[in-house]
């Protein structure tokens, strides 16, 4: 008896559009008059966007809002834990030896 395959779900079925919409993308803005035909399409769906958005707006500012201070203070943490700078120095300081080593002047 053959297996199925099960049905895509949502998400499955929107991240091969998007993978679609990214690859076929540029081959589509390289043909002849693809400019003319996406400011064309600009024209016509930008009033449309513009006034759908705004049901978003607002939700999504809230959210961000909310989601603000607590993301901030991850980030000052982890900047504190993690060795940056002494890593930034070794890294220099390495090239400037393979530099030298390879003959090459740097400043």
């Amino acid at each position: 008896m053959p297996v199925r395959i099960p049905a895509a779900t949502r998400g499955e079925v929107f991240c091969m559009g998007a993978a679609g919409v990214s690859g076929f993308a540029p081959f589509y803005l390289m043909a002849p008059g693809a400019e003319e035909r996406l400011s064309k399409q600009t024209v016509k769906w930008a009033p449309r966007w513009e006034r759908n958005i705004t049901m978003f707006r607002n939700p999504v500012e809230r959210g961000i809002q909310r989601v603000t201070p607590p993301i901030e203070r991850t980030v000052k943490r982890i900047e504190h834990r993690l060795p940056l700078e002494k890593a930034a120095k070794r890294t220099d300081m390495t090239i400037k030896k393979n530099l030298d080593r390879m003959g090459i002047k740097h400043s």
